[in-house]
């Protein structure tokens, strides 16, 4: 069970990640993973939002979860290696 304190903490932690590099990784259904890398862009009251660039023609697109997604673990998030050498450099 989700408590109130878990939401805002998760919804605290990912404030502190906006600015930041991570990879998204959801169940698209008939055994399909869809992953998703970008920035984190900005948090609001119910969800976050994450600014992507398409491998298709490089424009940006905006995704965004739930923290209930991420707190059910229906959406994993991890800190990419190349991403994570330059945040402790900096």
């Amino acid at each position: 069970m989700i408590i109130k304190s878990d939401l805002e903490s998760c919804r605290a932690k990912l404030q502190t990640m906006i600015g930041c590099t991570v990879r998204l990784s959801s169940n698209g259904g008939r055994k399909r993973l869809i992953i998703h890398e970008g920035v984190v862009d900005n948090c609001y009251p119910n969800v976050f939002t994450v600014r992507c660039r398409r491998e298709s023609d490089g424009a940006f697109e905006i995704v965004s979860y739930s923290y209930i997604d991420v707190l059910t673990r229906a959406v994993r998030i991890a800190i990419p290696a190349e991403a994570a050498d330059t945040a402790t450099a900096v």
